[in-house]
């Protein structure tokens, strides 16, 4: 008989050796995912994924001249792609290649399933972390404006796939508001960041005029420049300014493009956007495709979203001069959502449409 294995504990807790055994592979899965995010951000940055894509199966060597890169690197990055499932490799050949669903993810940039810019959003969140420390033990605030330049390119990158449905599927979801589109509304966007969804509304609605607001001054700057660059600015206009001070009124539709849920005071934000509405206008609110519980929110998509909200939604609504009690963060879920307009003054909230990232509503006088 060989004696019973001893009885391991944590802080007066018996550890479950399965249990632990169990755990144990999903950290270093996870820990296997975030290196790997470092290989992704970088080959999309040197042009790797887009030159393996464009030249069919291919050495190391041949990827390398077409990249300009050095070919032992290359060799090395190339090894790590497909030890993650992220390139295909002929062994007899020795090639590589992307499979089409690969490309699809990793090169066709604007296209739907495109993902890169969300890889470059996790691996940005580390560059904050002892500021985002910082801000949770008190020291300082952290606003949405405030964090590393590479986060605002990623977010920008990722607003053509993000925002595909609002044309063609979105508005028409709203009932009316197309055709006033068409005739010539007035529009409002709270919290428009770089404006890529204003700029395809305008794009969309030349009868219509349009103007966004945030209180990130670069992003306004850079929301500007696209703006003359579409030529567009005769009828879209970008200012600085917080969501609760947003001038005007009789906006035929107000629009908040996954905003509400960084705002240290929604219900507020609420209030005010109804003062913003015509008798018979919209408020669009779009956030995130959220469970109304932890529970029902498990997933890699939760796990991205609480782990970037963490970094950049919550502190920024607590840096708002809120004790952070009322911040709604990025998996708010549609009760908590419809219950912020309620409490701000609409009478009617129903879903309009979603997409498996994207919750819309509808809320009204």
């Amino acid at each position: 008989m060989h004696p019973p294995p001893p009885v391991r504990t944590v802080a007066g807790m018996t550890i479950d050796e399965v249990k632990l055994a169990a755990f144990t592979g999903r950290v270093i899965e996870d820990v296997a995912a975030a290196a790997h995010a470092a290989t992704v951000v970088l080959g999309d940055r040197l042009g790797l994924y887009r030159a393996l894509a464009d030249g069919g199966p291919q050495s190391a060597s041949r990827l390398a001249t077409r990249s300009g890169c050095h070919p032992r690197l290359v060799e090395e990055w190339l090894h790590a792609q497909v030890a993650s499932g992220y390139a295909g490799h002929d062994e007899a050949a020795d090639t590589y290649f992307l499979e089409p669903e690969q490309a699809a993810c990793l090169v066709n940039e604007g296209g739907t399933a495109f993902l890169i810019p969300y890889v470059a959003i996790a691996s940005v969140l580390h560059r904050d972390e002892e500021r985002v420390a910082d801000a949770f033990r008190g020291r300082s605030v952290l606003a949405w404006s405030e964090h590393h330049r590479d986060l605002y390119a990623a977010f920008a990158r990722s607003a053509p796939a993000d925002y595909a449905p609002l044309v063609p599927e979105w508005i028409p979801a709203l009932d009316g508001i197309e055709d006033r589109l068409r005739a010539g509304a007035r529009v409002v966007d709270v919290g428009c960041g770089e404006g890529a969804p204003t700029l395809m509304l305008a794009t969309a609605f030349p009868h219509s005029t349009f103007a966004g607001f945030d209180t990130h001054a670069e992003a306004i700057a850079r929301a500007r420049r696209t703006a003359a660059d579409a030529g567009v600015s005769d009828r879209v206009t970008f200012e600085v300014g917080r969501a609760d001070e947003v001038p005007g009124d009789r906006y035929d539709l107000v629009c908040t493009f996954d905003a509400l849920h960084d705002m240290g005071d929604p219900v507020g934000v609420a209030r005010h956007l109804r003062s913003l509405l015509a008798p018979d206008g919209v408020w669009m609110i779009v956030d995130r495709n959220a469970a109304d519980t932890l529970e029902g929110n498990r997933g890699p998509v939760g796990r991205f979203s609480y782990a970037a909200s963490s970094f950049l939604c919550v502190p920024n609504a607590v840096g708002q001069g809120s004790d952070g009690t009322l911040a709604l963060g990025a998996q708010a879920g549609e009760a908590r959502l419809r219950q912020v307009a309620i409490d701000g003054g609409f009478g009617r909230v129903r879903r309009a449409a979603e997409t498996p990232f994207n919750l819309v509503l509808d809320a009204r006088l």
